[in-house]
């Protein structure tokens, strides 16, 4: 999976904000702000990765047990799905 074209991180009052750019730009509800594992995840898919990876990736960084990244990394990608910012090729 990686994050399609048209959205990156920008720091904003403070906080971690996905931002629609270019022809999404149009669409501001697409603009999600990210707490500090998010946006780790979110990093990790601009490269690509698989769910598994991304799942690995959390656990290594942060203090967190294999299950509940499993399950964090799985509502990550839903919500990411639901708005059309990733890819899964």
């Amino acid at each position: 999976m990686k994050i399609k074209e048209g959205f990156v991180l920008k720091e904003i009052a403070g906080s971690t904000v996905a931002v629609p750019v270019g022809d999404n730009l149009v669409n501001l509800q697409l603009m999600l702000t990210l707490n500090e594992s998010g946006a780790f995840l979110w990093q990790c898919l601009e490269t690509g990765a698989t769910e598994e990876e991304l799942t690995e990736k959390l656990t290594a960084e942060y203090d967190v047990d294999d299950i509940i990244a499993r399950q964090d990394v799985a509502e990550f990608i839903k919500v990411l799905k639901e708005n059309h910012i990733i890819d899964e090729a």
